[in-house]
C-alpha cells in the first residue's frame, strides 16, 4: 500500500452503477452495533491502518459506506478527502526516503488531502486482503489492486488494520503481477515483518492469486462499472480520529 496516500452483468447481491446503493434495494435501517451490526449505504465511517511494529494508528482515511453486509464490505473515498498519513520527522513523504532507512527514520504523522481520483475499497469479513479499483478522471477503468493486511477489525466508527508490504496489480485483461516486494523484502530486513509473518503473507497471496486466476469475486463482480451517488458529500476527518474503539479502551 502506498503509505503518502497521493494519491460485467449485475447479478443478484452485486453492484447497481448509477446510485451507489445494492441492487437489492436501499438503505438498510441498521447501522454498526444496531440491529443488523452493519452500516447503511452513506454513513460515513473511518478506514484506518495501525504503523508496522507499533500500536499507534498512522493512516486514517474517511469514506462513505456503499454495501455493507455479512458478505462484503465497500466503501468510497472520494477525491479531496482529508486523510491522515505517515511522514518522517522532519516531514519527508515516505516514499521519497531511500528503501534502507525508509522504515528505520523517525516518523509522524500529518493531514493532507487524497489527490488522486476516488477510490473504491473491497474486504470480505475475515479475509486478509482488500480490492481497491482505480479508474482515470473520465471513469476509464484503470485496475484492481489487492493489498495484503491483517483482516479488518470493525468498531463503531470504522474499521482498523494493518498493512502487510506486498501488493498485487490487476488489470483490465486479468493479468496481474507482485508490488512492492523490494519493500516487503526490506520490512523483513528490518524486523517489522517475522519469518511466520512472512509465510502467513506469502500464503495470502497465494489464495489471492487463486481468485484472481479463476476470476472469482469481486473481480467478477462488475464493480467496475460502479458509480458513486452524486449526492454524497465528501466526508470530514473528525478531530479524533486516532480514538481507541470502547472495547480496547478500558
Amino acid at each position: 500500500m502506498a503509505e503518502d496516500g497521493a494519491a460485467g452483468p449485475e447479478e443478484a447481491g452485486g453492484p447497481r452503477r448509477e446510485h451507489g446503493v445494492t441492487a437489492a434495494g436501499g438503505p438498510r435501517s441498521g447501522t454498526a452495533g444496531g440491529p443488523d451490526g452493519h452500516w447503511a449505504p452513506g454513513t460515513q465511517v473511518l478506514w484506518r491502518y495501525r504503523e508496522n511494529g507499533g500500536a499507534r494508528l498512522h493512516i486514517a482515511r474517511p469514506v462513505t459506506v456503499v454495501r455493507d453486509d455479512p458478505e462484503l464490505l465497500a466503501v468510497w473515498m472520494a477525491p479531496g478527502t482529508e486523510c491522515v498519513k505517515p511522514v518522517l520527522s522532519d516531514g519527508t513523504p515516505v516514499h521519497q526516503e531511500p528503501l534502507r532507512t525508509r522504515y528505520t527514520k523517525p516518523r509522524t504523522v500529518q493531514r493532507d488531502r487524497w489527490t488522486g481520483t476516488g477510490v473504491l475499497k473491497l474486504a470480505r469479513p475475515g479475509e486478509p486482503w482488500s480490492v481497491w479499483l482505480f479508474w482515470d478522471q473520465d471513469w476509464r477503468f484503470k485496475n484492481w489492486y489487492v493489498n495484503l493486511e491483517e483482516p479488518l477489525a470493525r468498531w463503531a466508527g470504522g474499521v482498523d488494520s494493518e498493512d502487510h508490504f506486498l501488493d498485487i496489480s490487476v488489470h483490465p485483461d486479468r493479468s496481474w503481477h507482485w508490488r512492492d516486494e523490494d519493500e516487503f523484502a526490506q520490512a523483513q530486513r528490518d524486523g517489522l515483518v517475522d519469518a511466520a509473518l512472512a509465510g502467513r503473507v506469502r500464503q495470502a497471496g497465494r489464495d489471492a492469486v487463486a481468485v484472481i486466476s479463476r476470476w472469482g469475486a469481486p473481480f467478477s463482480d462488475g464493480w467496475q462499472d460502479w458509480r458513486p451517488d452524486p449526492s454524497w458529500a465528501v466526508p470530514s476527518l473528525p478531530p479524533d480520529w486516532d480514538r481507541t474503539p470502547a472495547h480496547l479502551s478500558s
